[in-house]
């Protein structure tokens, strides 16, 4: 099933919203309100157009986001986790290092990725470290307690 042009260009708009300022709270009754459309589809259509529920696709966003902050500045951990939309510095932490193997504080002692000028562009290479949310936190959560490294396929009707 395609979708029109129209409905496309709608959760373009609330996922440019949620791009501009992924610290903001982005239920998703605000998200179908920014699209136009009533939640259920909203959802329906965004994990249709994009690959990832809208919950999902915020959380890569904010973490992707943090991971940079920690390799680039020197502001505190719990300065991140409130900059980047986190209320509570535990939960950040958690998901955190379930998302991207390290903890926040880890992550600083590594060096940012840099490529030299003009060998590739700078959004190609946000994409590459743009965290892998195909899974949701708990399920790879259960793949760790089980001992594999791969959720067991679900379909997805």
């Amino acid at each position: 099933m395609t979708q029109s042009p129209a409905l496309l260009r709608r959760l373009l708009r609330a996922k440019d919203r949620m791009d501009q300022a992924p610290h903001e709270a982005w239920p998703v009754r605000r998200l179908a309100a920014v699209s136009a459309t009533s939640e259920a589809y909203f959802a329906r259509q965004f994990r249709l157009a994009f690959g990832l529920p809208p919950h999902r696709y915020l959380l890569s966003r904010r973490i992707e986001r943090a991971v940079a902050l920690c390799r680039d500045t020197d502001l505190p951990v719990t300065e991140i986790a409130y900059q980047t939309g986190w209320s509570s510095l535990g939960t950040f932490g958690r998901v955190f290092r379930d998302i991207t193997g390290q903890c926040p504080g880890d992550l600083r002692g590594t060096a940012p990725a840099q490529a030299s000028p003009g060998s590739t562009p700078e959004c190609i290479l946000r994409a590459a470290r743009r965290p892998d949310l195909t899974t949701s936190v708990s399920e790879k959560r259960q793949c760790e307690g089980a001992g594999t490294t791969e959720p067991q396929p679900t379909e997805v009707p």
